[in-house]
């Protein structure tokens, strides 16, 4: 650990020691999780690594696929970042259910265990240390020694009593409770305001969506989108503060009637609007427009789950802009959950996979602001002009080959586990995370948006992950197993217009032939 350019070593010797550090390894407490830790020799002393985390599948059966994809997911990533690990350890963390024991969580899990141990073997990468924790407790399934692991299990530490939780304290690292609390940050509704969300998501749909499949009229629906949105941010930064993630989110809530929060939502499904908000990035602007896109991601409601994409992947990119790389993943993972298919946020994803500096992203973005503002110097900031949907003029290159895999987006098959957002997540010793899979080109189509262009912000993230992977190593990667895609369309609600998805390879013979597409109604 380091603090003002102190390093400063913590060694564990023990079973308490590694399940106390676990929190700090990754940032908060996982739950239901499977986590891989890789270990690097220096000197004879153990040293972290890469880390991995999936949720654990509710079947077993699914249990030997999980094992095997994660182990190697995490040793061939390590192998890329040019450092194979020389052990492992493994957690297993999982409360127990209504009316189970808490020493039976551990031995349920139990072939879990060995089934990781045997992987990590196969790999020549022994788990030097495997612990189950539930309820407070911890077992080590590497001791057979009744004294050292009782029955009944070790009770954990009190938190922030460890030294470790002492140097991490000083090195300015905290720990951001659960998974659950923080994705409940962008879960839809399920109170009775629902409801009328619901419906003034159903008048805006039929108010707005014939008006972007309109050529003649799509620009001036997304500046009406984009003068709302800019005046909600300035609401929402001139709010008091309020203390407590609950207390703030609520208060946030309250900030957005259901029409204003309507016709942002469903004008955001438009690429071009979409990456026009992605332009608040940075300084004084990042912070609102991050409560601002949870907010609408919580108003996502019923059958308009699936539009959450946009709100979803605008808050992980503005997390992952401000420095926040936790709840920039959770985002991105839970906007594929709501479309597996959005390639803005799989883009997103495989850039924070492959530890690409989001400055290159910001300075696309400050270009396009920066070109729109020289055009239109007398317009003001409020009202910027929105350019056509499109490829532009026939020939013009859009930095984009969909002959190649445009998002090499990389992914753990997703398993029966504890919940639709749940992705693997292989982090890097400094806190960079790495995919276990690639997909296809084939599992690729365009975001459930009502433009078919490819946006700037697109062109310039897969341009950029594009040339990571032609300079970057490849050991291994012609091994790893590729998952199949999960396609996703929005319901199709009697009496509501509904924008239909290109397929990919439709979308992307015309974006090679340069022309100007319309939109699929």
């Amino acid at each position: 650990m380091t603090n003002h350019g102190e390093t400063h070593q913590v060694t564990l010797r023990t079973p308490a020691e590694l399940a106390d550090a676990l929190p700090y390894l990754l940032g908060y407490h996982p739950e239901d999780s499977i986590v891989l830790v890789a270990l690097h020799d220096r000197e004879g002393r153990g040293r972290f690594g890469g880390r991995a985390r999936l949720g654990i599948p509710a079947n077993p059966d699914d249990w030997p696929a999980v094992a095997q994809q994660l182990t190697r997911g995490l040793v061939t990533g390590s192998e890329r970042r040019g450092a194979r690990p020389e052990s492992m350890v493994v957690y297993l963390c999982q409360e127990p259910a209504q009316g189970e024991a808490r020493h039976q969580v551990r031995e349920r899990l139990r072939p879990l265990a060995q089934l990781l141990r045997t992987e990590c073997g196969r790999l020549d990468v022994p788990v030097v240390e495997a612990l189950c924790i539930a309820d407070n407790r911890f077992w080590s399934y590497c001791c057979v020694t009744p004294d050292c692991c009782p029955d009944d299990g070790v009770p954990m530490g009190l938190p922030g009593t460890s030294v470790l939780a002492a140097a991490a304290t000083y090195a300015g690292l905290q720990v951001r409770g659960t998974l659950s609390e923080l994705r409940a940050r962008f879960h839809p509704w399920e109170t009775a305001a629902a409801l009328e969300q619901e419906r003034a998501l159903d008048t805006a749909n039929a108010r707005l969506v014939p008006r972007i499949l309109d050529t003649a009229s799509r620009a001036a629906v997304a500046d009406e989108t984009l003068r709302q949105a800019h005046r909600m941010r300035n609401r929402f930064a001139d709010a008091p503060t309020v203390s407590g993630t609950l207390l703030a989110d609520l208060r946030d809530d309250e900030l957005l009637t259901h029409s204003e929060a309507a016709t942002l939502i469903l004008g955001l499904q438009d690429r071009t609007t979409r990456d026009r908000a992605a332009e608040w990035m940075e300084g004084d602007e990042a912070a609102p427009a991050l409560r601002l896109w949870r907010a609408l991601a919580r108003r996502c409601v019923g059958p308009y789950r699936e539009h959450a994409a946009a709100p979803l992947t605008l808050a992980g990119w503005v997390a992952w802009s401000t420095g926040d790389d936790l709840e920039a993943r959770e985002a991105l993972a839970m906007a594929l959950g709501a479309d597996p298919d959005y390639l803005f946020a799989r883009l997103l994803h495989q850039a924070c996979n492959e530890g690409l500096d989001p400055e290159s992203i910001r300075r696309c973005l400050r270009a396009e602001r920066g070109g729109r503002a020289h055009v239109d110097a007398g317009r003001p900031r409020t009202t910027p002009p929105i350019e056509r949907t499109g490829t532009g003029d026939a020939g013009e290159d859009t930095g984009l080959d969909w002959d190649e895999d445009p998002e090499g987006f990389e992914a753990m098959e997703r398993f029966g586990g504890t919940g639709g957002a749940d992705r693997a997540q292989v982090i890097d010793s400094d806190g960079r995370i790495d995919g276990t899979e690639r997909a296809t080109p084939s599992d690729v189509a365009g975001p459930p948006s009502c433009s078919t262009s490819v946006s700037g912000a697109t062109r310039a993230l897969g341009s950029a992950t594009r040339r990571r992977r032609r300079v970057g190593p490849t050991d291994g990667a012609e091994n790893r197993p590729r998952a199949g895609g999960t396609g996703g369309t929005r319901p199709q609600i009697s009496g509501r217009p509904v924008v239909r998805r290109r397929s990919a390879d439709t979308e992307g013979a015309a974006l090679r032939r340069g022309r100007t597409k319309g939109n699929d109604a």
